[in-house]
């Protein structure tokens, strides 16, 4: 198993580290090993840094493309992951199986020698906490594995199979027994780590950041035999009321501060419980975010790295939102361009026309508007440049609407570089930004508790989604309707399972999870899961660039158009578009092993037999 092996041998030989401000020093690796390095307590924490970023990097785009796109909350046209044919030759899917084969080897690698380590000045407690914190993305990396590939083998030491000499013998494990390996894993971590909460410049995972994990993991594993499990639906709901009630955590009141690049405003609350931390500090490459490139138009950045704008955010997640570019902008955003939308998760999910970013270019001034800030026109269209703008910047668009649902990507994103130094101090440079991509936050966690208890505590239910909500509907922070009225006339006393997974899609949205809440849900209700991704609307309109060029250009006054020549989808098919409808089956919530693992060891075949395991037994790490 070419990935498999190839992760495992790379972590056994080299444990390089990564930068990220001092909380991603790295040591120096050419008189670095492990009994010389591992001496005091900064030199332990310094030996695991580097799995919150290196190993992950070539996970980037399968996060967005199988999380988002093959969920239909985004459009990428051509794209095998939007028709749900994705094979085991598919480069970013071998990519990104290699990819968690490596976290999980790079962090038993860490574990390991962590655990061997003589003669250290450091304290067992850190010692403690950086295996708890290897442990927690380990497990994390077998909780993408089985809900993206299904059954998958257990690699529990790397030095182990490769003195056995027999790992392309290797087998495939029921899902149900990774998931129970995911838990263990998750229970040995918080036996290890700390408390206290990380509320600071950069999060470390502590003791509830692995608790949420294992919470969602119990969730998750609930519908695993075909029904839903009480006893994991309540161990999910315990584990989440936890970290809600005492973690020291809470959500942020300003929804779009949690995707921003400045530690102060993403974490004020540590509402991120598991982040991927990235920096473009130094050489070395896989440190650093790239997602940007691939989700931003043309114009948007000053370091010519952009090719994602023809992709974005799809009509169907703009039916969920309740929003359409087919409507008059100006009855969606104020002459400023700030929206008169309930929902503030909408404009910090999908860009839609004539919406204001004033956390983008926070160093220019729109020339549309005369403010700070970006808005989408100045990024699609050549506009005059505004004094002391040059024209580089103000011709920097592609001056064409490039996605054809009209929309595109708000998170992931952190502006030009002037915002970038204004966040973290330093510039971006060519695909490499430091904006850490939050994998893990207390949003998710209201809505795992809400789920795990809408059968057996609906009030509690509804009591979670309404605080949800309230932050959406921008009673949190004063922006949007007060409590008084929330409470009056859009707080719920009772909720459904329908309306918690809706919740679920607008909070989340562009998070790469949607696509996993439709694989956890296919374990216990296929039929519904199909119905509803066929029913989606995946594909793009036709002529609709023109009238937003004419509507801007030409200084319109009113949004016209004629319903002939702008419709979604193919107006010969009855507005239903190519992408509609795809071809999926129960066989399509599991991706296929890359056909080179197969091609190494034949029991990585879909059909080939899993086995059963006592994964018990497997753990021979001496704590």
């Amino acid at each position: 198993m070419k990935n498999i092996i190839k992760g495992i041998i790379i972590a056994g030989a080299l444990l390089s580290a990564a930068s990220c401000q001092d909380f991603l020093n790295r040591p120096t690796e050419d008189n670095y090993n492990t009994s010389s390095f591992y001496q005091t307590d900064e030199q332990v924490l310094q030996g695991v840094n580097y799995l919150y970023n290196s190993p992950w990097y070539d996970f980037q785009r399968g996060f967005i493309k199988v999380g988002e796109v093959m969920s239909g909350n985004m459009y990428m046209g051509g794209s095998p992951y939007l028709s749900l044919t994705a094979n085991g030759t598919d480069e970013d899917l071998m990519k990104m199986a290699y990819s968690l084969w490596a976290v999980n080897a790079h962090s038993n690698t860490v574990i390991k020698n962590l655990l061997e380590v003589q003669g250290s000045k450091a304290s067992q407690e850190v010692i403690n906490q950086a295996i708890g914190e290897a442990l927690t993305l380990k497990a994390l990396a077998y909780f993408f594995l089985v809900r993206s590939f299904g059954e998958v083998p257990i690699i529990h030491d790397n030095s182990d199979v490769l003195a056995s000499g027999n790992y392309n013998e290797v087998a495939k494990v029921e899902k149900s027994c990774v998931y129970d390996y995911i838990i263990l894993t998750l229970e040995k971590a918080m036996e290890l780590l700390p408390k206290n909460a990380y509320i600071g410049a950069y999060n470390r995972i502590d003791y509830y950041a692995a608790e949420a994990l294992l919470a969602k993991t119990y969730l998750t594993k609930a519908g695993v035999s075909g029904s839903l499990n009480s006893e994991d639906l309540a161990q999910a709901a315990k584990y989440a009321k936890d970290v809600i009630d005492n973690s020291g955590r809470s959500l942020s009141p300003t929804y779009s501060d949690i995707f921003r690049l400045s530690p102060k405003q993403f974490n004020a609350t540590g509402e991120p419980l598991i982040s991927w931390q990235w920096t473009v500090s130094g050489s070395q490459w896989t440190r650093q975010n790239s997602l940007q490139c691939d989700l931003m138009i043309e114009g948007f950045s000053e370091n010519a790295d952009l090719w994602g704008g023809w992709g974005g955010p799809s009509v169907d997640l703009a039916d969920a939102f309740n929003v359409s570019v087919l409507d008059d902008p100006s009855k969606r955003v104020d002459v400023k361009g700030n929206s008169k939308e309930l929902d503030k998760r909408r404009k910090c999910s999908m860009m839609m026309p004539g919406d204001h970013y004033e956390y983008f270019w926070t160093d220019r001034v729109d020339p549309i508007y005369g403010r700070t800030g970006f808005n989408w026109i100045a990024g699609l269209f050549a506009v005059t440049p505004a004094e002391g703008q040059s024209k580089a910047y103000a011709e920097g668009g592609p001056k064409q609407m490039e996605c054809p649902t009209g929309t595109n990507c708000v998170k992931h994103l952190y502006g030009d570089n002037a915002d970038h130094i204004a966040g973290v101090g330093v510039p971006a440079d060519r695909m490499a930004y430091q904006l850490p991509t939050h994998i893990l936050r207390m949003g998710d966690i209201y809505l795992v508790y809400a789920e795990a208890v809408v059968d057996s505590d609906n009030a509690a239910a509804a009591a979670a989604v309404n605080m949800i909500r309230k932050r959406a509907y921008g009673v949190l922070d004063g922006s949007g309707i007060s409590e008084e009225t929330f409470n009056s006339s859009y707080a719920v006393s009772s909720i459904t399972r329908e309306e918690i997974w809706k919740e679920r899609r607008l909070e989340l949205s562009g998070e790469g999870d949607y696509w996993y809440d439709f694989v956890r849900r296919a374990y216990f209700q296929p039929e519904v899961v199909i119905a509803e991704i066929k029913a989606q609307r995946r594909s793009v309109y036709n002529g609709l660039g023109d009238v937003y060029k004419n509507y801007y250009e030409s200084g319109m006054t009113t949004f016209e158009y004629n319903p002939a020549d702008v419709y979604y989808g193919n107006a010969s098919k009855n507005y239903v578009g190519d992408n509609d409808n795809p071809n999926v089956t129960i066989d399509s919530f599991t991706l296929p092993f890359p056909t080179e693992d197969v091609v190494f060891n034949s029991n990585m075949e879909t059909s080939a037999p899993a086995e059963n395991v006592n994964v018990r037994e497997l753990y021979k790490y001496n704590f």
